[in-house]
C-alpha cells in the first residue's frame, strides 16, 4: 500500500509517552510490544474505550495516543475528536483492521495525523508515530483516494 505523509523539520522527543486506546487486551499488548522494542518510548497508560481515554489522556498526557476506531461505549473518532478540541497538541494515530471510506472522511480532523491499519502495525506503526511526532501525517493513500470519489 502506498502511503501520504508528510514531515515537518521538528525533532522527534527522546523518550516518547504512548497511550494505547483498544477494547482488546491482547491487541494492546502486542501494540505495547512493538513500541517498547524502540529505545526510550514508553506506553504510559492504557484505555478499553473512548472515554477512559479521554481521562487518561488529560491525565497523562502522552506525547502521542494509539486509538482503535470501533470501540464501546464511546468510539475512537468521538474521543479523537473531544481529545483535539482540548488538546490539539496531542497527535492521534487510529489503528483499525479496517480503514475503510466511511472513516476517511475523518483523518484530517481535530488531533487526527495518522491512520494504519492492525494488519499492517508491523510494518507502519513505529514510522507513523515518528512522523507524527516529528510534524507530520501518515496516511494510507489508496483509502483516501477511494474516499474522495
Amino acid at each position: 500500500m502506498n502511503l501520504e505523509s508528510t514531515v515537518s523539520s521538528q525533532e522527534v522527543p527522546t523518550h516518547v509517552r504512548v497511550l494505547i486506546v483498544d477494547d482488546h487486551e491482547v491487541m494492546r499488548m502486542g501494540i505495547r510490544n512493538l513500541l517498547e522494542t524502540v529505545p526510550n518510548w514508553s506506553v504510559c497508560a492504557e484505555a478499553s474505550n473512548g472515554i477512559e481515554a479521554i481521562e487518561k489522556a488529560f491525565q497523562f498526557l502522552p506525547d502521542v495516543i494509539i486509538m482503535d476506531i470501533t470501540m464501546p461505549g464511546m468510539n475512537g473518532l468521538e474521543a479523537a475528536g473531544k481529545i483535539g478540541n482540548s488538546r490539539p497538541d496531542i497527535p492521534v494515530i487510529l489503528f483499525s483492521l479496517h480503514l475503510s471510506e466511511d472513516f476517511a472522511s475523518h483523518f484530517h480532523q481535530g488531533g487526527i495525523r495518522g491512520a494504519v491499519s492492525k494488519g499492517e502495525a508491523a510494518r507502519d506503526l513505529v514510522n507513523a508515530v515518528k512522523k507524527v511526532l516529528a510534524g507530520g501525517t501518515f496516511f494510507p493513500t489508496q483509502t483516501l483516494s477511494r474516499a474522495s470519489h
